[in-house]
């Protein structure tokens, strides 16, 4: 019993002692005499415990005895990193040996999170002999080992971390040889380094180019760089090994960056292209916080640097080869260079990946570094040190040659190439009103200043002369001035030719031609436009419609559409405004188009008033009638001059494109055939050209003499339109209608007629006839039919009309001659005739109430009245416009529309106004307009316009009836 409680006790202490145990043996090195340097790293067991203390079993020695060692960490940590490893001396001589643990170590370092390097062993004790004595050395954790005669010490070694590289076991002299003969090579190669640092930083003061700080800038960081891998500035100025670790990673950061930099500026690439800056910064920055990265974790910046630097390199070979295929000298200079740039590169990551683990690689990548620097500063130097071409001359032909240069005022333009600096005399800056030295930039500087049509011209124009190293340069480019307006200058020069064949420099003179180019441009400008509106005359229009007829026939899709636009009684807007103010009109009306086309289409100024429009942009023969609707439209809104408003309307003949496409001058002419038939009809209208038409053509000289004699013959009548009540469908009231009986051409609406009239001045007769019978007629109907309130009659009042003092006294004798009731009697006139006029029509329209006759507001809600006018106007009845009757239109269009009418019917009822509904055609569109408030309703539905007789039947049913109440009172 007792013997099994030992065995359970030894079995207990056996397992609590396991995880303090290795888990293999370890195997002692024997150490030999001539061994300069041993690798104890294959000997080496690594150990991590969950605790303070480590407890192993010692290598056997020469006795065959196992004997149990602890240690405990030294700081204290509770967990630790430990190797174990054992030494022999089989010899009958005490042994003094190194063992060498390095710091960082190029070999097997890694891409990704790299081994930069730290303390490596914290302690290191042995089983049993001397301790240790740890030797001062900046790059390794040296120690010095005492081994006597024939003894096997296993030595316990306290980790900073499990990462171990290297572990050495160097003879003393030896591995002081070692260190003497690197130091004196790393002497040579960072000397070299810094004397071809300092040389490129000399250079770059001697010749300004920006490729020489940018190379000086490199060699500095090639420099820096190598001082950190030797280990020099930890010696210098004392650095430990964690501030070692960023200056590492901020260095390879650095070197990266500087030779971004270098090839930027070597190649040139800001030239031109600021995107190419855009990404080099970016990239810059990129790197530049990588710096601030290695503050907090040293490895992630170092891989994130190599990784950068990797890329660099073989990007920039793509660029260089690029350019080398596009004969650009640089680049094929610096193409070796660059190939062993990758090269280097390349070895570098093997290298660090373990792939390449001599020890002498990692040296030698340091001074191949240094060689391709050196490289570099030879093909810059080669830059630097070229020979400008020989100018040939006395210094007395020289100075002739600019004396005579000053003399005919021309300017110097020096464009120096290495150092892509612009130079020119002051006067062109005077010229643009520009400060002193403005335009003396690189060449990329002049692109803000350059026209933005002229700068690929500039760009291309420099980089072919650098590229053919020939030639001359005659090109016009505009300069902004100060003010913002562009001048133009003559650029003629020729490149300079330096020993190595390539451009130095690129001289010659500049000129304000100014003056002789837009002298021509306006030559050119006034023989295709108009002077007054800029637009193309008709000879440009008649050219791009034969070319839009030609592009037609050849492509179906291509549908073109010609209108022909004339403004209505522009000639009397002429003769009432004045000419300068005419001018004016026509330039609004020009804008107003202008501002509803799009590039594809044309318009042009035909002559005065008239105006062409080739549509390309719409081919859908509802959206071009939507596009000429809302130009017409647009033309109708008042103009406004100083303190008065002019109304212009247009009438828009249109040919829309079809198979049969004719000659340019025939469909111009169907276009104009058009619009004379839309002027005929009343203007501000659009009509669609119809080979009818042509047939229907009518002389408008021989309609005017007709028209002169129709009174004389009797043949215009006149014809009444019922105006009926929306709320028991009776007749309210009617419209006078002219209409001419012609001999030939039957009876034509007043829409024909009416421009004429206009025109000839023959409206007053007309006029007045229309308001005697309609007054006569109103007065016959009034004793005929006794309705409350009475019957009214509804007469259309012309401009002419409207301005004229006579109109006073007509209606005077017109009421004395019928007597009507009061108010019944309405002149209509439209708004946009009371807007030409504000003032005096307010005072022509109180004198019309004062007689007694009453009026009616015509086409309400079109025109751009403004409502102060509008309740200063005597107005007792207002019509409103067929297009807010109508249910046509769509989207918010149709939504807004009951907000609008609901608006002007409110306005009209608060102002003491009946409002007359106009163009009704369905009964839905009448039950609305009752439903909004309007009293009375016109149009198709109420009846078209009637006789006096036909009228007359209208009136049985309402004459009768009193007829019969007055029997039934008297039976």
């Amino acid at each position: 019993m007792p013997l099994r409680l030992f065995l359970a006790l030894c079995v207990l202490l056996l397992a609590a002692l396991a995880p303090l145990a290795p888990a293999e043996a370890v195997e002692a090195v024997a150490i030999r005499l001539n061994a300069r340097v041993t690798d104890l790293l294959p000997a080496v067991e690594r150990i991590a415990t969950d605790t303070d203390r480590i407890q192993i079993s010692t290598v056997p020695g020469t006795d065959g005895i196992v004997r149990r060692i602890e240690v405990h960490a030294a700081d204290g940590r509770q967990k630790a990193d430990w190797i174990v490893f054992a030494l022999a001396n089989n010899t009958d001589e005490q042994v003094d040996r190194l063992i060498v643990a390095p710091f960082y170590r190029m070999v097997g370092s890694g891409l990704f999170w790299p081994d930069l390097g730290n303390r490596r062993i914290l302690n290191l004790t042995p089983s049993q002999g001397f301790k240790p004595e740890r030797q001062a050395a900046p790059d390794a954790d040296v120690f010095l080992v005492t081994l006597d005669p024939g003894s096997t010490v296993t030595f316990i070694a306290e980790m900073t971390g499990p990462s171990l590289p290297q572990l050495y076991l160097w003879e003393p002299d030896a591995y002081k040889d070692k260190v003497n003969s690197f130091t004196l090579y790393h002497g040579i190669v960072i000397g070299i380094a810094a004397l071809l640092a300092l040389f490129l930083t000399i250079l770059f003061v001697v010749k300004g180019s920006v490729m020489f700080p940018a190379a000086a800038a490199l060699a500095w960081a090639v420099l820096g760089y190598i001082g950190l891998d030797f280990s020099f500035w930890s010696k210098v100025f004392g650095l430990s090994p964690v501030a070692e670790q960023f200056w590492r990673a901020a260095g390879e950061a650095v070197l990266t960056a500087t030779l971004l930099v270098f090839l930027f500026a070597y190649l040139n690439l800001n030239r031109w292209h600021v995107r190419y800056v855009h990404v080099a910064a970016g990239w810059l920055a990129f790197l530049a916080a990588l710096v601030v990265v290695a503050l907090l974790d040293a490895p992630m910046a170092a891989g994130i640097a190599r990784l950068s630097l990797f890329t660099v390199a073989v990007l920039g070979l793509g660029v260089v080869i690029w350019l080398a295929q596009h004969s650009y000298d640089r680049a094929v200079l610096i193409i070796p260079t660059w190939l062993l740039l990758v090269v280097w590169v390349v070895m570098a990551g093997l290298t660090v990946e373990g792939l390449v683990t001599n020890d002498l690689v990692a040296p030698a990548l340091s001074g191949g570094l240094v060689l391709i620097v050196m490289l570099i500063g030879f093909t810059v130097m080669q830059h630097a040190f070229a020979g400008l071409g020989v100018i040939q001359g006395s210094s007395s032909e020289l100075e002739r040659r600019a004396l005579a240069l000053a003399g005919s005022g021309y300017m110097v333009w020096d464009w120096d190439v290495d150092s892509d600096r612009i130079y020119t005399s002051p006067e062109a800056e005077e010229a643009l009103g520009l400060k002193r030295r403005s335009l003396e930039t690189e060449a990329a500087g002049w692109l803000e200043v350059l026209h933005p049509a002229d700068r690929d011209r500039f760009r291309a124009t420099l980089d072919g002369i650098i590229d053919q190293r020939r030639g001359r340069i005659d090109q016009d480019f505009r300069l902004r001035a100060i003010d913002g307006h562009y001048l133009t200058f003559n650029l003629r020069a020729r490149p300079v030719v330096g020993a190595d064949g390539e451009v130095v420099r690129c001289i010659g003179t500049l000129t304000d031609v100014t003056g002789e180019r837009m002298a021509a441009e306006r030559l050119l400008h006034d023989a295709v436009r108009d002077n007054l509106t800029g637009l193309p005359n008709k000879e440009l229009f008649l050219d791009r419609l034969d070319q839009a007829i030609t592009f037609a026939r050849i492509d179906d899709t291509l549908k073109p559409t010609v209108m022909f636009i004339d403004l209505d009684r522009f000639k009397q807007v002429n003769l009432s405004v004045g000419m300068a103010m005419a001018d004016s009109i026509l330039l609004t009306v020009a804008r107003r188009m202008m501002r509803l086309m799009k590039p594809q289409d044309t318009l042009a100024r035909i002559s005065g008033d008239q105006f062409g429009l080739i549509l390309m942009s719409e081919r859908d023969p509802e959206r071009i009638t939507t596009f000429a609707d809302t130009l017409r439209r647009s033309l109708r809104a008042p103009i406004t001059f100083a303190d008065r408003e002019v109304f212009i309307t247009a009438s828009i003949g249109l040919v829309l494109a079809g198979p049969d496409l004719a000659k340019r001058n025939e469909v111009l002419k169907d276009a104009e055939l058009a619009m004379y038939f839309a002027k005929r009809i009343g203007g501000d209208r659009i009509e669609v050209f119809r080979p009818a038409m042509r047939q229907q053509k009518i002389d408008r000289v021989s309609l005017e003499a007709d028209l002169r004699q129709a009174l004389e013959r009797d043949e215009i009548l006149v014809r009444y339109q019922p105006i009926v009540r929306l709320g028991d469908r009776g007749i309210g009231g009617f419209e006078a209608f002219l209409r001419w009986r012609h001999p030939t051409l039957g009876e034509l609406s007043a829409s024909e007629f009416l421009p004429i009239a206009e025109e000839s001045g023959l409206i007053l007769e007309l006029g007045l006839f229309a308001l005697e019978k309609a007054a006569r007629q109103l007065a016959q109907w009034q004793r005929q039919v006794r309705v409350e309130p009475p019957l009214f009659m509804n007469v259309n009042v012309s401009s002419r009309q409207l301005l004229r003092h006579d109109l006073i006294q007509d209606l005077k004798a017109v009421l004395s001659r019928n007597p009507v009731a009061p108010g019944s009697l309405k002149l209509e006139v439209t708004e946009a005739l009371v807007m030409e006029n504000p003032e005096y029509a307010a005072v022509m329209l109180a004198r019309i109430r004062e007689l007694g006759a009453g009026l009616c507001l015509d086409d309400f809600g079109t025109g751009q009245s403004a409502l102060s006018y509008l309740q200063r106007f005597p107005f007792d009845t207002i019509k409103i416009d067929r297009r807010f009757v109508h249910e046509s239109a769509k989207g918010a269009a149709r939504a807004a529309r009951p907000v609008i009418v609901g608006s002007i019917i409110d306005l009209a009822h608060h102002l003491g106004m009946d409002v007359i509904a106009e163009g009704v055609e369905k009964d839905a569109e009448a039950e609305e307009m009752g439903a909004f408030g309007a009293e009375y309703a016109q149009g198709v539905l109420m009846g078209e316009p009637l006789t006096s007789e036909e009228c007359r039947a209208l009136f049985e049913p309402a004459s009768s009836e009193p007829r019969r109440k007055r029997q039934a009172a008297a039976g």
